[in-house]
């Protein structure tokens, strides 16, 4: 399934969920409460420094990310970007300043408050981090099902079922329900975990390399649909990646980290205007193309990892 660039279907293949579908699938009441942070920021890093031994890795890291927006964290290896993800879920507490999410300090968070927190805003992992004992159909009902200990409307296997193959045809993954996730590439695995990730019906969701390791066709798969609960569902998300061409296609603003510090922070029209010179070079390199006919062709196979 391809979204085209204003977010709407390319393929007009009735199986495709509507948008009233894909509103159904990815709204709780759970997570629609006020926020309240005075700026009106959904999630807020203020002064945040973190060490791993002598290592530091974030130093004074400050942005903010509002609701329904979607803030791309670029850099090179090494510079952060990850741990930035981690310190937003509470699994990682920074040394000095404050991550705030909706307003609330995480640190200051009980373990039960963190887990009401993790449904709201919830990550899916460069590996997927599926239950390796379930399998695809059985991943993706996992957060409805606990959803249903909330929400009555859920309580009925019927419905869930049906809900769990709309998340699938949603990412183009019904032919996977029954399989286990050691039989999937790479790709498929980062697609489960979207589906699993909106089953949780959250407020924002956070994508650790969401393109990296997968065929070109699964990263505009998983590109578009981004941009499409945003557009449809005003579903904010934090993308770390590498790849420009999806920042610039998905990203509102974005944090440009250069050995821990934020070197830029502001709309992604604007950062090629960054005098900074680790900037200017990212961006060159990323200018950088190999001509098609040198690109070998990959062979589609189970070890292959950029199926």
């Amino acid at each position: 399934m391809l979204l085209n660039d204003s977010g709407e279907s390319s393929n007009s293949s009735k199986r495709a969920p509507s948008d009233r579908a894909v509103e159904r699938l990815t709204s709780s009441a759970a997570c629609s409460a006020p926020i309240s942070a005075e700026n009106g920021a959904l999630i807020e890093f203020k002064h945040v420094w973190k060490s791993f031994g002598d290592q530091p890795v974030l130093q004074d890291v400050n942005f903010e990310v509002q609701r329904g927006e979607t803030v791309g964290i670029l850099g090179r290896s090494g510079v952060g970007k990850s741990v930035t993800l981690k310190h937003i879920l509470g699994f990682l507490k920074p040394d000095e300043g404050e991550v705030l999410v909706r307003g609330r300090n995480v640190v200051e968070m009980t373990e039960p408050e963190l887990n009401v927190m993790r449904r709201c805003v919830t990550m899916v992992f460069q590996s997927g981090a599926l239950f390796d004992s379930l399998t695809v159909g059985e991943n993706v009902a996992y957060p409805l099902r606990e959803r249903a200990l909330r929400e009555p409307a859920l309580d009925d296997e019927d419905l869930l079922q049906e809900r769990v193959d709309e998340l699938l045809r949603l990412l183009d993954l019904e032919d996977v329900k029954e399989l286990m996730p050691a039989d999937l590439s790479t790709g498929r695995k980062r697609a489960v975990a979207i589906a699993r990730a909106l089953a949780a019906a959250p407020d924002a969701i956070l994508y650790d390399e969401p393109t990296t390791m997968v065929d070109p066709l699964m990263a505009q798969t998983v590109s578009d649909l981004i941009l499409r609960l945003k557009r449809r569902r005003g579903l904010t998300s934090v993308v770390v990646t590498h790849d420009m061409k999806l920042a610039r296609k998905l990203a509102d603003r974005v944090v440009f980290l250069v050995e821990g510090r934020v070197a830029f922070f502001g709309r992604m029209g604007e950062l090629d205007l960054s005098p900074e010179p680790t900037i200017q070079e990212f961006i060159r390199f990323d200018e950088i193309r190999l001509p098609v006919s040198h690109v070998t062709p990959q062979t589609e196979n189970p070890q292959n990892p950029l199926r």
